[in-house]
């Protein structure tokens, strides 16, 4: 009996070996593309209607906003006082005027304006077109162009608070140009190559817009002249027929002996310029809250006037970013005065993507930003002796952005996570004492909130949402009182395109305490009887994390789209990731190649677990930049976990990276002991991907632009020649010309990414023809 039922399963076990042998891969047809590919459509944001945007204050008591609707945009004015709210115009009359004025028709329910301002009487609305404004006289609806003061500026040009001046570099000096009259004045003169004056360059991205920061009265900047003199360059090379054009220019790394400094400096302006050399040290190059001195609009950033521009304060930061100086500066005499220093074992941050340090000249006060508790939270401090007077926030959450420092009420508004239940990267509004006392939350139904505040900070247009929650908004009074609800967001539009709610979910890292958080995208079609291969995306930090921003959103990247091909996406905010507790952020300091890998391994498992249809024998992951490091780190580092990747741009060696990165978030370069040795091992050969590129046993495809000047290409070269060396199959696509985000390339990269993981973990077969540029 026991010899018969051997044989029965032989038979059997030969015949399932027989059928696959003969099944045939399933062949994805362009149909089935093109239908997922609709759930990426920027598109679908459109069929979200009654959202409030471009919500503005009318003298306190009222307040104009538009909606889209059904039937097409609308303006409101809302009468505070009375808790009314009508349209904040005629809008056929309107439509008539424009018509008239622009010799075109014009719909009433599709008025081209934007911008849109009532006067404080009411009497006269502006608004623009195509980047002109115009006024309308509601009592006639006559309408007449508005002539601009400000005269044309380029891009590169700083202009003056009083919009009379532009600030620009010509030849490595600063200048300014009179806006009235044309009239250009140099105000540096010793500015020379590579030790030039305001220069937007911090290796991994630069311009030619001047980096400083005006005075309140317009009549002195604040600047530095950076020496790049012995730094090291970069270099790119293009693709094309002839002699290739070289790009070069200067870009640190860390542990080399020389990296950007920057000397401080006071432009004086007037009848004669002259330029006071603050009395002090070489700055490193380095700021509070990013890898830069300047944000996007080439403001110089930790950086803070007085309002009569007397004194400047700033902040500097050590190489390491272990230590953060806060200093003030008399910008007649150059003398510089130490007003407070923090020194921290890792990195110092003043906030959440803004610097939450301000000094309060008015009443000789400074209010500074600390984890020193595991928390980032705010502390008051006198300017004179230097002594703690209040701790102005405390307990087990974090304060993100100061809003507003109110010194005549002595009160602060921030936002800040992690004070409610549920969701931690929920982001609140509060307001509190100088003293601690009188915490407020201005915005206290669940969810992600953004807010617009009138003038005073007396009211408020609280508008707030979840993953699967679409927006409301709110007129809300500074207690955080409800006036007035303004508008509930209609998704039924977008629900019958086949919109799927994403699945939000908390689970525990790796250490099997903490909670972490993420979403998680299915089929629509999803049938837990059945099996499907699980795809990981993954941003790493540790400067932001995968999702951070737990809103509502129409389109979530492709994850719905790829997840309708047949597979379950999963992204998680892994330990090493902002917006926590201190240490959390913490978690893989010193070792960049954890990427937050074991908490993503740990939350997909978990998963599993209440989601049977997941696959985790198949399991993809992939990512750009950061993500491009952390995917192909992910397969050489897991390769019994993870299958497949798709990496975009890595940075696969942060000692082929910026200085300021890797020194931020490895340390400092350091030799090993046994390097004496002759072993050349550092401490950063823990997040080195080329080191373990011996141990990928699933497939790999690299991706890059061979011009990209943010992540060198050089970073991928390193993994090839470590793979090529192993023995090892892999896929490359290299962009020709293409930067950091890879321009029109993006689409035709989604668009190989998918068949990659239809190919390699459904085991099928893509369709041959299919665009995917027209989504």
């Amino acid at each position: 009996m026991q010899a018969y039922s051997s044989k029965i399963a032989l038979a059997i076990i030969i015949l399932f070996i027989s059928c696959s042998k003969n099944q045939k891969p399933k062949q994805r047809t362009a149909e089935e593309y093109k239908q997922a590919s609709k759930l990426m459509n920027r598109g679908l944001s459109n069929l979200v209607y009654n959202q409030v945007f471009g919500s503005t204050f009318v003298n306190q008591d009222y307040l104009v906003y538009a909606t889209k609707t059904k039937n097409g945009k609308k303006f409101i004015l809302v009468d505070i006082t009375t808790k009314t709210k009508k349209e904040a115009f005629n809008h056929i009359k309107l439509a008539k005027s424009l018509a008239k004025e622009l010799g075109r028709e014009i719909e009433q329910n599709n008025l081209p304006i934007s911008k849109v301002s009532l006067s404080d009487d009411l009497k006269t609305v502006q608004f623009i077109i195509n980047k002109q404004r115009y006024s309308c006289n509601l009592e006639n609806y006559s309408i007449s162009k508005v002539t601009s003061q400000n005269a044309e500026v380029t891009r590169n040009e700083h202009v003056s608070p009083n919009r009379k001046l532009a600030a620009y570099i010509d030849n490595h000096n600063l200048w300014v140009r009179d806006l009235i009259t044309n009239k250009k004045t140099q105000l540096t003169f010793d500015g020379k190559k590579n030790y030039g004056y305001a220069t937007n360059n911090a290796g991994w991205t630069k311009n030619n817009g001047a980096v400083l920061k005006w005075s309140p009265n317009s009549d002195k900047i604040a600047t530095f002249q950076q020496d790049s003199r012995e730094v090291g360059m970069m270099y790119l090379t293009s693709t094309n027929v002839g002699h290739p054009k070289l790009e070069a220019w200067k870009h640190p790394l860390p542990g080399d002996k020389t990296i950007f400094t920057i000397e401080r400096v006071i432009i004086h302006l007037g009848t004669k310029p002259k330029t006071v050399r603050l009395k002090m040290d070489k700055d490193y190059q380095r700021g509070t809250t990013t890898d830069h001195i300047a944000d996007r609009n080439n403001e110089l950033l930790d950086a803070q006037w007085k309002k009569d521009g007397s004194q400047f304060a700033f902040v500097s930061g050590s190489r390491d970013h272990k230590i953060a100086h806060l200093q003030i500066a008399d910008t007649n005499t150059g003398e510089v005065k130490s007003i407070y220093k923090e020194e921290v074992d890792t990195y110092y941050e003043s906030g959440v993507n803004v610097e939450n340090w301000k000094v309060l000249f008015d009443s000789n006060e400074f209010i500074w930003y600390s984890e020193k508790t595991n928390w980032g939270h705010i502390y008051l401090y006198d300017l004179s002796t230097k002594q703690l007077k209040s701790q102005i926030t405390s307990g087990n959450w974090i304060v993100k952005q100061v809003k507003k420092v109110d010194e005549i009420n002595k009160k602060v508004y921030f936002t800040a996570g992690g004070k409610e239940t549920g969701n931690p990267y929920h982001n609140y509004y509060y307001s509190i004492n100088f003293d601690g006392s009188n915490l407020k939350n201005l915005t206290p139904s669940k969810g992600t909130h953004s807010a617009t505040f009138s003038s005073d900070y007396s009211y408020l247009v609280d508008t707030y949402s979840t993953t699967t929650s679409p927006p409301v908004s709110v007129l809300r009074n500074n207690k955080g009182e409800s006036i007035l609800e303004l508008e509930t967001a209609d998704i039924t539009a977008l629900k019958e395109k086949n919109w799927q709610e994403p699945i939000e979910f908390s689970v525990k890292a790796r250490d099997g305490k903490t909670d972490i958080y993420g979403i998680m995208c299915t089929p629509s079609h999803y049938d837990e009887h059945k099996k499907y291969p699980v795809l990981n995306y993954i941003y790493p930090g540790p400067q932001s994390g995968s999702i951070g921003n737990y809103k509502f959103r129409p389109v979530w990247r492709d994850f719905q789209a790829v997840a309708e091909l047949g597979f379950v996406v999963v992204a998680v905010d892994a330990m090493g990731t902002p917006m926590r507790s201190k240490s959390f952020h913490d978690a893989y300091y010193g070792n960049m190649g954890d990427n937050g890998l074991p908490d993503n391994i740990a939350a997909i498992k978990q998963l599993a677990k209440k989601y049977k249809g997941m696959d985790i024998e198949r399991v993809g992951i992939w990512g750009h930049s950061g993500g491009g490091f952390a995917s192909t780190r992910a397969v050489f580092a897991y390769p019994d976990f993870y299958d497949v990747a798709v990496s975009g741009a890595g940075n696969h060696d942060n000692r082929n990276y910026e200085a300021d990165w890797g020194e931020k978030w490895q340390g400092l370069l350091k030799k090993g002991k046994i390097e004496e040795k002759g072993d050349g091992t550092t401490n950063y050969d823990s997040q080195a991907n080329q080191l373990i590129a011996h141990n990928l046993k699933g497939k790999l495809l690299i991706t890059h632009g061979s011009m990209d000047n943010n992540v060198s290409p050089s970073n991928t070269m390193l993994v090839v020649e470590a793979l090529i060396k192993a023995n090892k199959d892999f896929d490359m696509i290299i962009f020709p010309n293409k930067r950091h985000g890879y321009g029109n390339m993006t689409k035709y990269m989604t668009r190989k990414r998918w068949d990659y993981f239809v190919t390699h973990l459904r085991k099928e077969i893509p369709p041959k023809e299919f665009d995917l540029s027209n989504f």
